[in-house]
């Protein structure tokens, strides 16, 4: 096996470091019960098994080390990738609905048991055209293009933000804090960059029709009366031509 290959220089050295204190431990252990034992017994010759632990523990007890710090190093990783793949959407690698909610949820009870304001801004993305897309072109371009539109909402909003796919065609965000004016800064972004993007399936040209909507809250709340409501005001409000980049309801404070 190709160590350095498969696993990084600081795995490396870490492990290294662990297995020879491990061994030097194990040593040292086996070495002091010797020496109690010749001190108690001392007409025995115990000068070869000094020689013999130390050896054990050089060449059985290091190497073994190694071996399960890396080994654990695997499960850490592994355990790191299962994490990631159950809050993240496989597609577009933004935050599942589940996440992205259980997220909103935290943030508004969070700051409620501080006694702070819990506002903030959900903002729904509707794309319109892409069940023809998947009919036209096949799922796997629909699927280009959310990975395309979620990546250019990652660089619309502001650092802290949340972005999640919450359906087959939409995509959410969660401006914590956000005021009226920050969440139509991010309306006005993302609508700009998804206008100069190109799409394309194949050769084909795509047109790409979205909708975006909001909902601002002040107060104690819940994600699914702050989804509904963004989704409201983007399938009412939020096409092309509205006349402002997001439209946003404001729920009334508890």
């Amino acid at each position: 096996m190709n160590f350095g290959q498969r696993y990084s220089s600081t795995t490396l050295i870490s492990a290294l470091r662990t297995a020879a204190v491990g061994a030097f431990c194990f040593a040292a252990g086996s070495i002091g019960v010797l020496l109690i034992l010749n001190l108690v017994v001392p007409d025995r010759p115990f000068l070869v098994g000094f020689a013999g632990a130390t050896a054990i523990s050089l060449f059985v007890a290091f190497p073994l080390l190694i071996s399960l710090h890396l080994k654990n190093s695997d499960i850490k990783k592994l355990q790191e990738t299962v994490n990631y793949a159950q809050r993240h959407d496989s597609v577009t690698k933004a935050l599942n609905g589940a996440a992205f909610a259980a997220a909103v949820e935290h943030y508004i009870d969070r700051r409620k048991r501080i006694a702070t304001d819990a506002g903030g801004v959900m903002i729904a993305v509707v794309i319109e055209s892409l069940d023809a897309i998947n009919r036209r072109y096949g799922p796997q371009w629909a699927d280009t293009v959310m990975q395309s539109l979620a990546a250019i909402i990652q660089t619309s909003v502001r650092s802290g933000d949340l972005v999640a796919r919450l359906a087959s065609n939409e995509l959410g965000v969660f401006l914590p804090g956000a005021s009226v004016e920050n969440a139509q800064d991010v309306g006005t972004r993302v609508r700009r960059r998804v206008a100069e993007a190109a799409f394309t399936a194949g050769d084909a040209p795509l047109s790409i029709d979205i909708r975006l909507g909001g909902a601002i809250f002040e107060g104690a709340t819940d994600f699914n009366h702050i989804r509904q409501l963004a989704d409201e005001m983007a399938m009412q409000r939020g096409g092309p031509d509205a006349d402002e980049a997001l439209p946003i309801s404001r729920l009334p404070a508890a």
